[in-house]
């Protein structure tokens, strides 16, 4: 694993933290932001942290620059901390395929599907828990502190025995563990008491602190709550977090994505992406959230996608699957309508396989259709492998006349996907090393497997062009990178101003 130097430096110099874990009284109660935030803390106050989740289950994975698969929420947290991202900060994922079965893929690479009840059996979890274990291990000897993240509740107590992620994780890695609750839903005393009290006495001692996490309006009238809490649980309330609207952190699931606007804007790009049943990889758009030039929307609606001037079909964790459904909606016949009436096209991994003229699965990778015709948009044929392809890129664009300034992605798929017999070649992209990806048409009409594409105003300005006449602020390319510093930097103020960090650092250095 890649260390950099000032983390060398800093692990020598800098007093040693013990590792912290957020966990929480639920699901999306906020632990992956606060964990974000804590890590870039961190940073900023001359440590070198790195982020660690034993097991996460998402369909929105990134590629390490070593070519192996992680949940998204640590690379964002690794990218928080200042760090490239690595498969001991989670090693183990798991990709829904449907409501009961997942992909596995343990240190990076797809190690089978599996039933869920299967999953859960206690046969055969000390193999993956020694896994876990030794990733986080490694991973302690390079970096302080290790920030870790729990999943879900940690009351479970159906699952504790099969638990690799919460508790157990942190009782391995003698983790001081901080409660995170989210009063925004509701019922936050109960959730926070019911959680400490379903522990059993030597879980209890790991609790060090709480956090409420999302508070809406005068946080003076919390005041006595913080109080009970602490009376009930007899643990510290570290902080009061509240609710923000004006910090952008790439979220970790695709919940939230049917709401954004489908309204048109004058004077903007109207981007449509098609929400897929099994959309992956959503953070490819979230660059064009905040394009100044750009009003970006989530439909499956073909009545909203007749109002788009550009139509992105994602990434899939499903494509043959996600395709028929296409077909069967009429999403499928409302696209092709709308690229022959003017509309860009454009289709990202699973999202450009569905472009081609067909996807071939003779060997039911994905199921037990063996071919399934596509939109026919680009003159391609792919064929799902068995083989998953996890990397990072280098590229360029290969169109005649565009810029090549140099861009980064990655690619996370299954299939070879090849020009049909009567097409030539015209790739969209080069790598580094001179091999092509994906396929041009023309400025309206193109896919490609790389994930990320869309993080390169190189790319952005290419795919805008032929808009250019809409746009108000067609000069102004937006610099995303830089942005998402910001933002770090930001949730990093937010947390420091409404959680008592001296506390934190007390906790995290005291002997007991």
């Amino acid at each position: 694993m890649f260390v950099p130097l000032f983390c060398l430096l800093y692990i020598c110099s800098m007093k040693k933290l013990h590792p912290i874990m957020f966990a929480g009284t639920g699901s999306d109660v906020g632990k992956s932001i606060i964990a974000a935030g804590f890590c870039r803390i961190f940073r900023q106050d001359g440590y070198c942290p790195a982020p660690f989740k034993a097991q996460n289950m998402a369909l929105n994975s990134y590629a390490t620059p070593e070519g192996f698969e992680i949940g998204r929420a640590q690379a964002v947290q690794a990218e928080a901390a200042g760090i490239p991202c690595h498969t001991d900060m989670n090693p183990l994922l798991l990709k829904p395929q449907s409501d009961h079965t997942s992909q596995v893929v343990l240190n990076g690479k797809p190690i089978g599907n599996r039933h869920a009840y299967d999953y859960f059996r206690k046969e055969g979890r000390e193999e993956l828990r020694q896994a876990v274990c030794e990733a986080y291990d490694r991973l302690a000897q390079r970096y302080n502190p290790i920030v870790m993240e729990g999943a879900g509740s940690i009351s479970e107590i159906n699952l504790r025995d099969s638990d690799l992620v919460n508790l157990p994780m942190a009782m391995h890695a003698g983790a001081d563990v901080i409660l995170v609750g989210d009063i925004d839903r509701g019922g936050v005393f109960a959730s926070v008491y019911g959680s400490i009290a379903l522990l059993r006495p030597d879980e209890r001692k790991l609790i060090k602190g709480i956090i409420i996490n999302k508070f809406r309006g005068d946080l003076r009238l919390f005041e006595c709550g913080v109080k009970m809490l602490e009376d009930l649980c007899q643990v510290p309330v570290l902080g009061v977090v509240p609710y923000y609207k004006d910090i952008y952190i790439e979220e970790e699931d695709s919940v939230a994505l049917a709401t954004k606007s489908m309204q048109a804007e004058q004077g903007k790009v109207n981007v449509a992406v098609v929400l897929l049943r099994h959309l992956s990889n959503f953070t490819d758009f979230n660059v064009l959230e905040r394009d100044p030039r750009v009003h970006l929307f989530y439909t499956n609606n073909t009545e909203d996608l007749q109002k788009a001037d550009v139509i992105i079909l994602p990434g899939s964790k499903s494509t043959i699957d996600d395709l028929y459904e296409l077909r069967r909606n009429g999403v499928a016949q409302a696209i092709i309508r709308a690229h022959r009436e003017g509309a860009t096209v454009l289709g990202i991994c699973g999202g450009y396989q569905m472009m081609g003229v067909e996807v071939l699965d003779p060997d039911h990778v994905e199921g037990t259709i063996e071919r399934l015709p596509g939109l026919g948009l680009l003159p391609i044929s792919t064929s799902m492998t068995g083989e998953k392809v996890t990397r990072q890129d280098t590229f360029h664009l290969a169109v005649t006349g565009a810029d090549t300034s140099t861009m980064q992605g990655y690619e996370i798929h299954m299939g070879e996907t090849k020009p049909v017999q009567e097409a030539s070649p015209s790739p969209l992209n080069i790598f580094a090393d001179g091999h092509a990806d994906g396929y041009f048409v023309d400025a309206k009409c193109m896919g490609t497997y790389i994930h990320g594409i869309l993080d390169n105003p190189t790319f952005i300005d290419f795919l805008l062009r032929p808009w250019q006449e809409k746009m108000d602020k067609a000069s102004e390319s937006f610099d995303y990178q830089a942005f998402k510093e910001e933002q770090y930097n930001k949730l990093a103020t937010h947390i420091r101003q409404h959680v008592d960090m001296d506390n934190v650092y007390q906790i995290l250095t005291s002997h007991d």
